[in-house]
C-alpha cells in the first residue's frame, strides 16, 4: 500500500501547493499553467493511443463506454458527489465540482493506476505508483492553483481505488497480460487526451461518461489477445 500512500500524499500536497500560490497569481499566470498542462495532457494521451496495438479495438470499447456511461449518468454522479462533499466542507468555491471531477479523472484514467497498484500489491514493487505520485503531484499544483480546493478532494478516490486494486492484486493479476495493458493504454489514452481538450476549454467532453470503456477494453484484452 505504500505506493497509494505516498500517491494519496503527492495529490494533497500538490493540491495545498496549489492552493497556497494561486491567490498569489494574477489570473492571466493561471491561465497559462491550465494552457500548459492542458498541451501536456493532450500530448500523453496521444502518445499512449497511438503506441497500442489494437487501435479499432480501443475505438470500440470508447463507443461501448460511451452509451453504457451515458445510461449509468457517471459523470453527473460524480459531479453529485463532489457537489455533497462542497457541502458538507462548506466550500464556498464556485469550482469546487470541476476540480475534483478533472484530477480525478485525470488521476485514475490510464495504465499506470493498474500496473503500479498490482506490482506493489503482488510483488511489494512501489516504483510505478511513485513515478506517478510524482506526475500526480505536480499537476495538483497547477490544477489546484486555477480550479481550488476540490482537486484536494480528489485523493479520496485515488486512496479508494488504488488501494483497492493494491489489497486485490493476487486476484487481478490478470490485469498485467500485455494484451489487456495495450487495450488499457490505448483506450486510456483517448480518454486522458479528451481531458486534455476540456483543459484547453476546445469542448466539452463528459469523460466521467466514457470511463467504462477502460472496463471494456479490459475484457477485449482477454478475449483477443
Amino acid at each position: 500500500m505504500i505506493g497509494t500512500l505516498v500517491n494519496t500524499g503527492a495529490v494533497v500536497m500538490g493540491g495545498a501547493v496549489g492552493l497556497s500560490v494561486g491567490t498569489r497569481l494574477p489570473e492571466r499566470i493561471k491561465v497559462i499553467l491550465m494552457q500548459a498542462l492542458g498541451l501536456a495532457v493532450v500530448a500523453i494521451g496521444l502518445r499512449m493511443a497511438l503506441e497500442a496495438q489494437h487501435a479499432l479495438l480501443a475505438i470500440a470499447c470508447l463507443l461501448l463506454g460511451g452509451v453504457t456511461g451515458e445510461l449509468l449518468r457517471i459523470e453527473q454522479r460524480l459531479e453529485g458527489l463532489a457537489e455533497t462533499l462542497r457541502q458538507i466542507l462548506r466550500s464556498d468555491s464556485s469550482r469546487f465540482v470541476e476540480g475534483f471531477v478533472t484530477a480525478t479523472l485525470l488521476y485514475l484514467t490510464g495504465a499506470m493506476t493498474i500496473v503500479g497498484s498490482i506490482r506493489d500489491g503482488t510483488v511489494g514493487d512501489p516504483s510505478v505508483l511513485l513515478l506517478k505520485s510524482l506526475l500526480d503531484g505536480v499537476a495538483s499544483v497547477a490544477l489546484a492553483s486555477s480550479l481550488g480546493v476540490g482537486v484536494l478532494f480528489s485523493a479520496l478516490p485515488v486512496l479508494v481505488v488504488q488501494g483497492g486494486i493494491t489489497l486485490l492484486a493476487g486476484q487481478l493479476a490478470f490485469l498485467s497480460q500485455p494484451a489487456v495493458l495495450d487495450a488499457v493504454n490505448a483506450t486510456g489514452g483517448l480518454l486522458i487526451l479528451g481531458i486534455g481538450i476540456n483543459l484547453l476549454n476546445l469542448g466539452r467532453i463528459q469523460v466521467g461518461n466514457l470511463l467504462p470503456a477502460v472496463l471494456y477494453a479490459i475484457v477485449g484484452g482477454l478475449l483477443f489477445p
